[in-house]
């Protein structure tokens, strides 16, 4: 229900004198004056500045992309949009086997839509979760009635199908399309701000700008626990990003320490990964993924990088606690027979 999405509700911000300007873009920021300057001209003035623009989807750079049936999914405006198509759409293609698609196609399906996913990899989710993980989802999707058209692209988009890169034609009243987002930082690089896929931060998410911060898919952090620089697209990651700043940016040197977490919804399968791992060169793997009760480690040698659960939230929540402990002792059981 749309009434569960606020944060909070509008007389919160009035009893707690936070003024919201909506409607209004940043245009600029001038860093010398610690002025932000809208497109209507408005000029705010500020001590501190949180930069929380957050990200924005990657078009599809194709034929047919711009038609009326072709929605991607960011928004409430976008949600409303695909719902209200969903009333009368019979076949629904997506464009990219990642979360957002994934998780369009399974509510299209609720929907009893016939859903064909197009993407170019050769299984779902593999560069996030790993072999095992890409082929249980793409399992319990088919057992779902999707259709897997992978190791494939989307060459062209017309007003009743979509076609391939293999020369095949998908029937499609609807397409959705999910392959990945791009962090909003132009207005911060105008003003010098440096940037390097996403706004660089330091340990207090502060911008290489005095008194100018950054939280949300936009910020990229020395993370403590895998020693990168990394971005993190996960609302939760955002609020207490958005939390740690705003103390901040009040003077009390709060470190962003957070450990990275995330979950995907697939129909009555729920997934958990804690930590952050962008390659590793083991996986070991307790319990059993078909039965949906099962804990995956993807390490590198001796070190633990993240830890995925299905049906075992307590052992999820086990693995955050070592994480932010930086247990490995802890952290190199899971996962093992």
């Amino acid at each position: 229900p749309e009434e569960w999405i606020p944060l909070r509700p509008p007389e919160f911000f009035e009893q707690h004198r936070i003024e919201l300007v909506l409607g209004e873009t940043v245009v600029s920021l001038n860093t010398h004056a610690k002025t932000a300057h809208t497109a209507s001209g408005k000029i705010f003035s500020y001590d501190a500045l949180l930069l929380a623009t957050g990200a924005e989807p990657v078009k599809l750079p194709i034929p047919g992309s711009d038609l009326p049936h072709v929605h991607y999914l960011r928004t409430l405006a976008d949600s409303r949009a695909i719902i209200d198509k969903a009333k009368q759409a019979k076949r629904a293609v997506v464009i990219g086997s990642s979360f957002i698609g994934l998780e369009a196609a399974a509510s299209l399906r609720a929907r009893n839509i016939e859903v064909a996913v197009v993407a170019p990899e050769a299984r779902p989710l593999e560069a996030v979760m790993g072999r095992q993980i890409g082929d249980f989802i793409r399992g319990l999707h088919e057992q779902h009635g999707v259709v897997f058209h992978l190791e494939n692209t989307a060459r062209s988009i017309g007003a009743d199908g979509v076609l391939l890169t293999n020369g095949s034609t998908l029937p499609a009243d609807l397409v959705v399309v999910g392959i990945g987002v791009k962090p909003r930082t132009e207005a911060a690089e105008k003003a010098g701000i440096l940037a390097d896929r996403g706004i660089l931060v330091d340990e207090y998410l502060q911008t290489s700008v005095p008194a100018i911060f950054a939280a949300g898919d936009i910020a990229r952090w020395p993370d403590p626990h895998s020693g990168q620089k990394i971005r993190v697209e996960h609302w939760v990651v955002a609020e207490r990003q958005g939390q740690i700043a705003a103390k901040n940016m009040l003077g009390q040197k709060v470190r962003c320490n957070i450990v990275p977490f995330f979950w995907s919804q697939h129909y009555d399968v729920a997934i958990s990964y804690v930590g952050y791992a962008k390659r590793w060169d083991r996986t070991d793997l307790s319990g059993s993924v078909e039965a949906r009760d099962c804990t995956v480690a993807l390490r590198t040698g001796s070190k633990t990088l993240a830890v995925i659960t299905i049906g075992r939230d307590h052992q999820s929540l086990e693995a955050e606690v070592a994480f932010e402990h930086g247990d490995e002792r802890a952290l190199s059981s899971f996962g093992m027979k």
